[in-house]
Formats: C-alpha cells, sequence, structure tokens
C-alpha cells in the first residue's frame, strides 16, 4: 500500500486534539505507512508517533508556498487515504483512493475531539495521546529530579486576554503548597515557551526559589511532554501547553475566558474547566474588543474559584494525586 497522508494543524492545541484520531487510524490500518503533514512546532510530537513514517513540516511562507511545497512532496504518490483537517486544495488534488476532509460546520459548537471522531464516525471517541521517547524520558527525570509531589504550572498564553493575572496564579499556588494545602511543600514546574518568559517571570518571583522547577528552557516538546508527565497537577491558560498534559494522562484544570471551553477544554475525565463569569459571546461583543491589544479578560475569575475546583478535582477517585 502507498501510505496514509494525515493534514493537520499548525498550531500546538489542534494537534494535539487530533492525535486521537490519528491513533484510531493507524489502529485500522496496521503496518500502512503514516505521513503527517503539519506546522513545524509540533512536529517533533509526531515524530514520536509510533506508526507515523514521515512528518512533513509545513512552514509558513508568503502566497502559501507552504501548500505548494507540500503538493510537490505529495503529488507523486498515489495514496490510500488522504485525512485533511485543514480542508486544503492540496488534498483535492492528489490522488487518492479515499479522501476524508474536514469542512467547518458553521454555527455547531462541538468539542474538537468529538468533531474530529465524525469524521471517523468514532464511538466513543478517541482521546489524544502523546508518544514519549525514552531520551525525553530520561531528560525529564534529570531536569525534574527531587522529592514529593510536582505542581505543574502553565501562566502564560499565545496573547494577553486569555492569561489569567500573575498574581493570582502565585497566590494560587502558595495556597495549594501551604502546609494545609492539598500538596503541601510540592515543588512547582512553570512551563512556558522561552519568548514567554516576560510572561511568567512574576510568577517565578513570587514562589520560593528552592521548590521552583524552571522549564522554560527544556529541551524541545517530547521533554516538555515527558515533564508534564511527571506533574501530579497541571494548571494553566487554555494553550497547547494544557492540551499536551491532558494528553499525558495528567489531572488537568484549564482556565478560560475569551475562548470556547466547549471546543477547547482539556480532554479526560480527571480534566476541568473554570471560565470567566462572562460566556465567550459576553467578552468578545463588549464596546472596542480587541484581541490584540487587550489586557487580561480573566479577571472575573478569583483565586477561590479555581481553588475549590481543585480541591474537588484531587479528592475524586481515579483523579487523585
Amino acid at each position: 500500500m502507498a501510505g496514509i497522508l494525515f493534514i493537520t494543524s499548525n498550531r500546538l492545541g489542534d494537534a494535539v486534539l487530533s492525535m486521537g484520531i490519528l491513533s484510531r487510524i493507524i489502529h485500522e490500518h496496521p503496518g500502512v505507512p503514516v505521513t503527517v503533514a503539519c506546522g513545524a512546532l509540533p512536529a517533533p510530537l509526531f515524530e514520536a508517533f509510533p506508526g507515523v513514517f514521515r512528518v512533513i513540516r509545513l512552514e509558513k511562507g508568503p502566497w502559501k508556498r507552504h501548500w505548494r511545497a507540500l503538493f510537490r512532496a505529495c503529488i507523486l504518490t498515489r495514496w490510500d487515504m488522504v485525512v485533511d483537517l485543514r480542508n486544503s486544495l492540496v488534498s483535492r488534488l492528489l490522488l487518492a483512493r479515499t479522501r476524508i476532509i474536514a469542512k467547518p460546520v458553521q454555527g455547531l459548537l462541538r468539542h474538537k475531539v468529538v468533531e474530529l471522531a465524525g469524521l471517523l464516525q468514532a464511538s466513543p471517541p478517541p482521546a489524544p495521546q502523546l508518544f514519549l521517547p525514552e531520551a525525553a524520558c530520561r531528560e525529564a527525570e534529570r531536569l525534574m529530579a527531587g522529592e514529593g509531589l510536582v505542581l505543574g504550572l502553565g501562566p502564560a498564553a499565545n496573547w494577553r486576554g486569555k492569561t489569567w493575572r500573575a498574581e493570582r496564579f502565585a497566590a494560587l499556588v502558595l495556597r495549594m503548597t501551604a502546609e494545609d494545602g492539598p500538596m503541601p511543600g510540592a515543588r512547582v514546574a512553570v512551563f512556558a515557551a522561552k519568548h514567554e518568559r516576560a510572561q511568567v517571570q512574576p510568577v517565578l518571583d513570587a514562589l520560593p526559589a528552592g521548590r521552583i522547577i524552571d522549564l522554560l528552557d527544556a529541551p524541545g516538546l517530547p521533554v516538555v511532554a515527558a515533564c508534564l508527565a511527571r506533574c501530579a497537577l497541571f494548571i494553566g491558560n487554555d494553550s497547547g501547553l494544557m492540551h499536551m498534559a491532558a494528553a499525558v494522562g495528567r489531572p488537568v484544570v484549564g482556565l478560560f475566558g475569551p475562548s470556547h471551553d466547549e471546543v477547547y477544554a482539556p480532554w479526560g475525565i480527571c480534566c476541568r474547566v473554570v471560565r470567566t463569569k462572562e460566556s465567550f459571546g459576553e467578552i468578545v461583543s463588549r464596546p472596542g474588543y480587541d484581541h490584540v491589544n487587550t489586557d487580561t479578560l480573566m479577571d472575573s475569575i478569583a483565586v477561590d474559584d479555581v481553588y475549590k475546583v481543585v480541591l474537588q478535582l484531587l479528592g475524586e477517585n481515579p483523579c487523585r494525586c
């Protein structure tokens, strides 16, 4: 067989959420080589995926050159199946026995995992799952060496409006790790991209230095995923890191405001959402709303709101850390 082409997102979170149906496709077509086309950021996570033969990195360029490059890389193959989650022209031009193309449905809010499962008529929806290379696990063990529980924290986001204030993250962590908190004396692993250091530095500055594991310089996403897998709990803004934490099976509390938790909530039985008192629609319909230049839009989430959800989650089976 010629193989399967799987075209997925440039964005980290969407790419991770697509891994459930990728697993299902590989399971249903054993031994068939799979080529994944995705953005450069999530590509290393697919390179670790069992059954993936090749990963084509889509480097965005002017005049949609990345799509032309993908077409040139794939045109000489007669594919057994093309699965296109980007609804691109490329997938329609390639030779393929079977085509599965995701097309947007206006006005329908479904979780992304459910939406993608519908393409395969898969029930129940297959959960996203990350696979951790041994080398990444060894590096994570080195970076997080020490005793006791680790609380994972994702205090950054790709734009300011989705970011809960740093001082609230710090207050929550100090409360949780106090002697009478649910994770007394726990170390705190802080996750973010290198360029987001300015966003998370106030959190680092507010926490006891001896209990911080600074993972902003972790060498690559597979190592980040392996570090997330060693956390007892992850709390963070709506981000790709949040979805990675859920995909390695960690209890996750995701914080939402100007994004759809109905679509992008962390996926899993041990995942919970705390959203603003205002709905997504109420936030984005405010006069003068501008997601590029806005300050945080998450201020109606109080520290108490998150703390209560954390206590409930950590008290439940099978979600106990």
